[in-house]
This record gives structure tokens, sequence and C-alpha cells, in this order.
């Protein structure tokens, strides 16, 4: 196939009204098929409209995300936000009749086991009864997004947006710093009353959604869309007190070293990324500098990652600087009628620039190696498993940072690692309170503040925001975007993340091996649940009993081996 260039890409605007004479179409086809053979055929041609909808549903939405000014992509976005709940009805209605089919052992084999647990949360998670709510959080959530995206702050003689702003937070002053981060909170203090009434009015939707649907909370609700297909609640409270036991201590002896390292009393949240004296290692190129080695180093590392990233980079499928009026954060999305993903970033000329490129790049790799799948529903897995693509080839280019950091590779590798710990108890921290908000729907804002700061007491006892406004006060939960936009996706990073380690110490021990289970788990996107991906890569299930141990002794060990700088 012939790929385009990004900038000629484009996907027909569907209407309700089109959408439901073509499913009528596949219904009809389905129901009068004679044997499995005819419905699957049915099946087909449903995949292809759905590709066809997820191509034009991207596309609106990163357009959105590159210009949140744009009164055209709003407008876009608006469209598509008031019809995916519709289109989602239409699209559950089939799968209810795959998973109700006299030919379903036919069927199963065919399309695959993971389909039919897929289909079958689905038709449980959506209802034309909800319709209204959804279409109201979907605003909400562009709401938060555009006022993020709104905030620009005179510091240092620049005007920044809250990405560029960013790259003072790991500033080699301490005052900087500090100071960037009291601009920082200072505005989601100023914003407090908005970011408050939207998510307010976010949890008590979401509530009343699960509720519609027959369920106790939003909390079930949530765990049906995020398709927690083969562990539940139970193993993350298993998770959880294995996070407390193992590796909030651990964190603690760290930032007691950091803060002697730094010949401090005690490391505040604005040294956080601070490990050494010379600060925060930082790339040592521009943009083009840092692509043109980019290419190099996945040359390579080889398994095809070469090839793919000069496509991603001559078809113009890569986002990545920051600009004012684009919307904050990194993220990849994919054409499926082009078979092609895009990577969306805010470069600041941190090291996080390097972080956060390896990350998605290892979704968007994950998402061009497993196109083949017939179904829509393979090109990605569920959400814990497919963040382990992309924080486990953060650690598998570990060997090449020298290309960006050159004498300083030592130094961000150290602080690569050690922020990678750090955010295991963080991450399970808003998991936790995300529980906590859905099992109050009703609880005031100020109640909500006290939830996190009782999540960050078990969780980060050794944060301290001094006199940052906001965070102080238990507001830091208003910086995570995915507790409005994306609810219960954030202990999937932390499962991921447990992955990602075990990578790391396999490409250590065998790295032909190691990549060779990394690039079949990329291939088989997302045909089987968590934990079976995760056991077929050679990866221990982070709710095993132990699976932290280990890994935390090898990082212990590791890092007992670096000098600090």
């Amino acid at each position: 196939m012939n790929i385009p260039a990004f900038a000629d890409l484009t996907a027909e605007k569907p209407t309700y009204e089109a959408a439901q004479a073509e499913m009528a179409a596949v219904h009809a086809a389905f129901d009068n098929a004679p044997d499995a053979a005819g419905q699957i055929a049915a099946v087909k041609r449903w995949n292809e409209m759905r590709r066809k909808h997820r191509t034009w549903s991207s596309l609106v939405g990163l357009r959105f995300n590159q210009d949140t000014r744009n009164p055209q992509y709003k407008a876009d976005r608006d469209y598509r936000d008031a019809l995916e709940p519709k289109l989602t009805n239409l699209n559950n209605d089939l799968k209810k009749k795959v998973l109700a089919s006299q030919h379903r052992d036919a069927l199963l084999k065919a399309l695959g086991s993971q389909a039919f647990a897929l289909w079958d949360f689905d038709a449980r998670a959506h209802s034309p009864a909800i319709e209204p709510e959804e279409v109201k959080i979907s605003r909400l959530g562009a709401q938060y997004t555009e006022l993020q995206a709104a905030a620009i702050f005179d510091f240092k003689g620049e005007k920044l947006n809250m990405p560029a702003l960013g790259k003072y937070y790991t500033d080699l002053d301490r005052n900087t710093r500090h100071e960037a981060r009291k601009l920082q909170f200072g505005w989601y203090a100023s914003q407090r009353p908005k970011l408050d009434a939207i998510f307010d009015e976010l949890v008590k939707l979401r509530h009343e959604s699960a509720r519609k649907l027959g369920l106790r909370s939003f909390i079930e609700l949530g765990y049906l869309r995020m398709h927690r297909i083969d562990y539940g609640l139970e193993d993350i409270k298993r998770l959880r007190k294995q996070v407390i036991d193992e590796v909030v201590p651990l964190c603690m002896q760290l930032a007691k070293q950091q803060a002697a390292t730094l010949g401090v009393d005690k490391a505040m949240y604005w040294d956080d990324g601070i490990h050494d004296a010379k600060g925060s290692p930082r790339p040592h190129g521009d943009y083009d500098w840092m692509v043109k080695r980019a290419q190099e180093m996945f040359d390579d590392i080889g398994h095809g990652l070469g090839d793919f990233f000069r496509l991603m980079n001559e078809k113009g499928l890569l986002d990545l600087k920051s600009r004012e009026g684009k919307a904050g954060g990194g993220f990849c999305t994919s054409f499926p009628v082009y078979g092609v993903p895009f990577v969306f970033a805010n470069f600041n000329g941190s090291k996080g620039d390097v972080e956060v490129f390896t990350h998605e790049m290892g979704h968007a790799f994950q998402n061009w190696s497993s196109r083949h799948h017939e179904l829509p529903d393979y090109h990605w897995p569920t959400y814990e498993s497919a963040e382990i693509h992309s924080m486990s080839l953060e650690f598998i280019t570990w060997p090449w940072m020298e290309k960006f950091f050159e004498q300083d590779a030592d130094r961000f590798r150290r602080a690569h690692l050690i922020g990678s710990l750090f955010f295991i108890p963080y991450g399970t921290a808003v998991d936790h309170f995300q529980h906590m908000v859905y099992e109050r729907p009703d609880a005031t804002a100020q109640q909500r503040f006290e939830m996190w700061r009782e999540c960050e007491r078990t969780y980060l006892p050794w944060r301290d925001y001094g006199d940052l406004p906001h965070a102080s006060e238990g507001g830091f939960w208003q910086v995570q975007r995915h507790i409005y936009l994306s609810p219960f996706y954030y202990i999937d990073y932390v499962l991921a993340q447990l992955c990602a380690l075990q990578f790391w110490v396999r490409v250590n021990e065998n790295r032909d091996q190691a990549m060779q289970d990394y690039a079949a788990l990329c291939k088989r996107g997302g045909e089987a649940p968590f934990q079976e991906l995760a056991k077929s890569a050679g990866l221990k299930s982070p709710f095993e009993q132990g699976a932290l141990t280990r890994i935390i002794q090898q990082a212990k060990d590791w890092l007992k081996s670096q000098s600090s700088p």
C-alpha cells in the first residue's frame, strides 16, 4: 500500500443516518447468512466500517489537539463527540448479535476469544439510555483540555505555555525551579473554581451512567470500559500492598539520598527529577539534531524499528514541538484505513523529551506491527498491555543514550531509573484516589482534596510542597489529566512499568532473546488479555506474590553500582 503524507490523509465525515443504513445492511447480511462463513463475511464488512470511522475520529481528535483555538477543529470535535455515543450503540447491537450467534463456536474460533470478551464488556458498558451523559462528559473533557492549553506564563523574559514552562521544572538553579512551580500551581489555584466544577459534574455524570446501566457505581463501569478481563479489584488491592511494602520504603530511602546529594536538609517537590548536583541532564542538541540521532539509534536496534521511524518522519507522522494553542501532553493515535500511527508530543528541551519520544514510539511501533490483524479490536491491546511496549522501549534504548546526552548519558540513565521507581507509588496513588472519588460521588471538592492528601500520606510520604499554592492544599491531582479525561487509566502505567522493568533486566541478561520477545509481543497486538500477553513475552504477572521483589533488588543493585555524579 502506498502511504500518503499526513497532510494528504483524508477521511469522509460520517452521518448517523448513513451509518445506521450501512449497519442495517450488515445486520441483514449477518441474519440471513446460512452458515458461520456468511456471518464472518458480515463481520469483515463491519470491520471495514469501523476502520473508516476510527480514521476519521482520530483525525478529528488529533487536529483539535494540534490547535485547540481553531474554531473549525472545535466544531468538528463537538460533532464527533455528539455522534460517537450513537455509533457506539450501533456497534454494540452487532456485538450482542455475534455473542448470541447460533454459530458461536465457529465464530469464536475464527475471531478469537479475546474479541468475545471485549465485546461482552462493551455490551454491558454502553446503552442508548446514557447518550446524554456521554455527550456532556466529552464536552467537559474538552473544556478541561482547552483551559490548560490556554494557560500562558511570563517567565524569564519568555511567553510560555504549560508544556514550555516545564523546561524550568528541572533547571539547575533551585530558585528557578521553585519559582516555575509557584507559577504552575498559582495558575491551578486561580482556576480552582472551574476545575472543581468540571470535575464535580464529570463524577456525577459518570455515576449516573453507571446507575442507569444497573451498576452500583462508576467503579464497576470503569473496569468494564478499561477491559479488565483477566484481573479485578482484589488483584489491584494486593498490588497496592506490595507497592506499600516494597517500593515506598525504597523511594523514601532514595529521597533521603537525593537530599544528601543536593546538599539540602530535605528534597522538596521542586527538586523532583534532580538526582545529582549537576542538575537534570538535557539533550545536547536541537530538534533536528535529535531526530537524526533517533534515526541512527533505531537503525542500530533493528527489528524493523529503523525503517519504521524513517517512514514516520518522512510522511510527517510526528508532531513533537510545543507551541501556543497546542494541547499539552503526549500520545499516539492511529489511522487504520492507512495502517499508520501518529506520535504527538511537546518537546521543551528537557530529558523528558527523550523519555516521552521513546515512550510514544513504543506505542507507534506496536500499532504498526499489529496492523495485519483483520479485527480492528486487535490493532491495540487493552491499555495496561499497550503501555508495556512504550515503557519497555524507554529501557531498551538505554545503550544509545550517548547519542542524545553524550557524556551525561549515565546521569540520564540513573535519573530515568529513579524516576521510574518513584512513579510506581505515584501511579498507585492516582488509581487509589479514583476509587475513593467514585465510591463517594457526592463528596465535596474539599473532601476530594482531603482524599488526595490521604493517598499522598500513604504512597508518597516523602513529598513536601512547602509554600507552593494549590498543591500544598491537596490539589496536585488536578494536574493529572487522566483523572479528568480517562478515569481508571493509570494503574495501567504501574502494571506496565513493572513489566518494562522486567524487560530492562532481561535485555541486560540476554538482549537478543529479549528483543525477539518484545517484537513478537508488538505483533500480537490486542489478541489476548494482559496477563496472557505478559507471560507470552517471558514476563511475570505483577499480581503474583513476590513479583516486585526481584525487580526492586535489581534496581537497588544497579543504583549501588553507579556512583552519584
